[in-house]
């Protein structure tokens, strides 16, 4: 069962999932790519009520509504997300954003870092096609790593699914310059998961918390055709649901959020639907783990 509260009425629970979706697509009108994601939060949420409650009953699920970025205030939209993350932080919530453009994440990211101390050490794993660190003089969706990479020296990247093909030399020059660790797209099948999930480990267990986002655009466009950028090569969504489950499993992973669905290009809610999949499969591993922490 899903409530529905207002944020600034947050009580202290002792494990609850907060929604919070961010309805935007401004970083995408940025990035020159396809506008539409703005809808996703509201599509995602009517497909997620149709599938059963099936996690853990001692969590539960509150709706705390959008932010909403208005004409090009994608900064101070991007301000907002993270105060009622870091109020979800606060009060012992796990927070599932759904974006937005991949620009939601600066905000996810804003209150996360906002919540633990300047010391503590920030893990970010991306699923995600592209590395997204351009070095642009307008924020938008194609930013946001290179702009927290460059202000905070305790967090790291861990970029999944990584095309050869969609991104520039220069992009692949930074993430070698900023220490990033990447797998491509092509190093990622079932057959040989576990050598992913052995580099995830690695990466995971030198920070003290983990926050995950997935860029729809990761997922093949077959299975994924409602995104801002469909590629015809991306990552099976099982083996993307697999990845998500394995992240969201480990001790010190804190949040998750989900970007660039676009209902605008979908079709006949294919990508919505199995955004909300994603998004369930995730908070139950995130329930499961809870779980065992009761015991």
């Amino acid at each position: 069962m899903i409530k529905l509260q207002n944020i600034d009425k947050l009580k202290q629970s002792e494990s609850a999932f907060g929604f919070i979706g961010f309805a935007s697509d401004e970083g995408v009108r940025r990035n020159k790519g396809r506008a539409g994601a703005s809808l996703a939060p509201d599509e995602i949420r009517k497909h997620l009520a149709k599938l059963p409650y099936n996690l853990n009953r001692n969590m539960e699920t509150i709706d705390y509504g959008n932010v909403i970025c208005e004409d090009d205030q994608l900064e101070k939209a991007q301000e907002e997300l993270g105060k009622k993350v870091y109020s979800l932080l606060l009060h012992h919530k796990t927070p599932i954003i759904l974006g937005g453009g991949h620009e939601t994440f600066y905000g996810h990211y804003l209150g996360v870092r906002e919540y633990f101390s300047a010391d503590k050490t920030i893990g970010i794993v991306n699923i995600d096609a592209h590395f997204d660190l351009r070095s642009d003089k307008l924020p938008s969706s194609g930013t946001m790593f290179r702009q927290i990479l460059e202000q905070d020296v305790k967090a790291g990247y861990l970029c999944l699914g990584i095309q050869e093909f969609g991104n520039t030399r220069s992009l692949f020059q930074a993430a070698k310059d900023f220490g990033c660790q990447y797998v491509l797209e092509e190093d990622i099948n079932l057959n040989n998961i576990q050598n992913t999930y052995e580099k995830i480990d690695e990466f995971i267990k030198k920070y003290d918390s983990i926050i995950m986002t997935l860029c729809t655009d990761s997922i093949i466009s077959s299975a994924a055709p409602g995104v801002s950028a469909p590629s015809p090569l991306g990552l099976d969504p099982k083996i993307v649901k697999r990845l998500l489950k394995y992240i969201a499993a480990k001790k010190n992973t804190i949040s998750f959020d989900i970007s660039e669905v676009n209902p605008n290009v979908d079709e006949n809610d294919k990508t919505v639907r199995l955004a909300a999949y994603l998004v369930a499969e995730t908070m139950k591993s995130f329930s499961l783990k809870e779980k065992l922490a009761m015991i």
